[in-house]
């Protein structure tokens, strides 16, 4: 058996485990944290629980990508709870709102009421981002059917240069694109092919995961064990050990040493380059590229605890504008911050799939960027200071009433809330600034903002969210690819057809 190293328990290095595992190999996965998970942790506050990342999922149902994944990796465990299909995501611009539906017919039927002008424009829109979905074999997971011309041409074209081509109403065109706090777009930067692939995993169904998406976690380290794997806490890998030729273990803070055949590194890649200082094997032009990969913006949550019966369900997630676009709301000033936000509630455990009628907590999230929070950059969770303490506090006020003005009632409701910054992103899960979803893509930048799963070290791979995408599709995707470096694309396309 090869004796295999995973840094990082996040969902790229858990899925990356149980897949090695299965196939043969010793597989123990170090996380520096006392919890597991990465972002799909959860924490309890006041006798409620709240997500820190992973707050809802798509393409869950029976034969659709996400539920092939989950069946593959023995996820058949994992409760979920169906956002409304009439309209999953409500898109709220300057006032008026927009739901998105699930499914082909829906989604045209709800938008052409409201844009019967466009209706041939959103069949249109529809099509290709089905279209460019399918074209992947990854995505698709139908490995012989990959269209290269597609795939290329999409990821050379931003997001808004394909929209316009399609779309006339500028209205509608910011609908179809106000989830982009999903994956941080960028007007000008984000490949239209990132928002294809996001906007298709969800059209096809979307749902929560009753309790939290920390269940994940829990099924797949029992998996993971099962298969005589093994996940250790508080183990800090601060070197990677390397001869002449390739890696030969790990060392972590405190001085343990663990011998490797092959080593997975589930983190940012510039955590990555701190770990290996002294090595040859690693070029100064790929440390330079690495340090100078961009990164999305960083987020500021609120969490809040509701009163006992005080806030009704919303079984839909709320992206509210303050204006007629959501583009740039990363580019806010001190004075019109926040632009704009994403309001979610939790889906308590529920019983027979019933939806609760009240809930019991709900989450508010908006852009910050790291420049905001880096003076305190260095100190520790829970001992930061009143000055911190005095801007969170005064950051959240504002928040919440920007999203009371838009959803009345709301502050009422709240019988105490919590919150996080970028700085508390960049502690928990080591992400570069605090970034919400890592490395960014940049078509302006082409190959220079992409991250291979390979390195020039042989038995050193990379996995998780910035070798392709973020998200559950998105790492499950980059699991795929690490893995077939290993066990070969076809014998991993092979396992999930059986």
């Amino acid at each position: 058996m090869k004796r295999c190293i995973i840094i990082g328990s996040g969902l790229g290095g858990l899925s990356c485990g149980v897949i090695l595992a299965r196939n043969g190999y010793q597989v123990t996965i170090l996380e520096q944290g006392t919890q597991i998970g990465g972002c799909l942790q959860c924490f309890r506050r006041d006798g409620v629980k709240f997500e820190t990342g992973m707050h809802f999922i798509g393409s869950a149902e029976r034969g659709q990508t996400l539920h092939r994944l989950m069946h593959y990796l023995e996820m058949d465990n994992i409760p979920l709870s169906r956002l409304d299909k009439h309209g999953y995501d409500v898109i709220s611009l300057s006032g008026e709102c927009f739901r998105l539906a699930n499914g082909r017919g829906p989604f045209i039927e709800q938008l052409s009421e409201r844009f019967p002008h466009e209706t041939d424009h959103i069949v249109k829109y529809y099509d290709l981002i089905e279209e460019i979905a399918q074209a992947s074999s990854l995505h698709s997971l139908r490995q012989a059917d990959s269209n290269a011309a597609i795939n290329t041409e999409y990821q050379i074209r931003s997001i808004d240069n394909v929209v316009d081509s399609i779309i006339t109403d500028p209205i509608l065109r910011n609908v179809l694109v106000g989830n982009l706090p999903l994956y941080a777009a960028e007007k000008g930067k984000t490949p239209f092919a990132t928002h294809a692939f996001i906007t298709d995993f969800y059209n096809q169904s979307a749902f929560r995961i009753p309790g939290g998406s920390d269940a994940i976690v829990h099924s797949l380290t029992n998996t993971l064990r099962r298969y005589g794997g093994d996940v250790m806490t508080r183990k800090k890998v601060t070197r990677i050990l390397c001869d002449s030729e390739k890696a030969t273990g790990v060392v972590t803070e405190d001085e343990s040493h663990y011998a490797a055949d092959l080593i997975l590194a589930s983190v940012h890649p510039s955590r990555l380059i701190e770990m290996l200082p002294n090595t040859l094997l690693i070029r100064p032009a790929y440390r330079a590229r690495i340090r100078q990969l961009p990164n999305t913006t960083g987020v500021f949550t609120v969490y809040m605890k509701f009163k006992p019966d005080a806030m009704p369900y919303l079984n839909h997630n709320y992206y509210g504008y303050r204006g007629l676009s959501p583009w740039a709301c990363e580019q806010y000033t001190d004075d019109d911050w926040p632009r704009g936000f994403l309001y979610m509630h939790l889906c308590p455990t529920v019983t027979d799939g019933a939806i609760p009628r009240f809930a019991e907590c709900g989450e508010l999230l908006s852009y910050m960027r790291f420049d905001e929070v880096e003076r305190w950059k260095g100190t520790q969770v829970g001992h930061r200071g009143a000055d911190y303490e005095a801007f969170k506090q005064a950051k959240a006020e504002r928040l919440i009433d920007e999203a009371d003005r838009q959803c009345p009632g709301l502050r009422a409701a709240i019988a105490a809330y919590w919150t996080s910054t970028p700085l508390t992103y960049l502690d928990y899960t080591g992400t570069e600034a605090g970034s919400m979803y890592g490395v960014a893509k940049d078509i302006n930048k082409g190959a220079a903002c992409h991250v291979q799963h390979k390195t020039k070290i042989p038995n050193l791979l990379l996995t998780g969210q910035n070798i392709n995408s973020h998200g559950m599709l998105g790492v499950l995707v980059g699991t795929i690819v690490t893995c077939s470096e290993l066990l070969t694309a076809e014998t991993i396309y092979q396992q999930i057809k059986e």
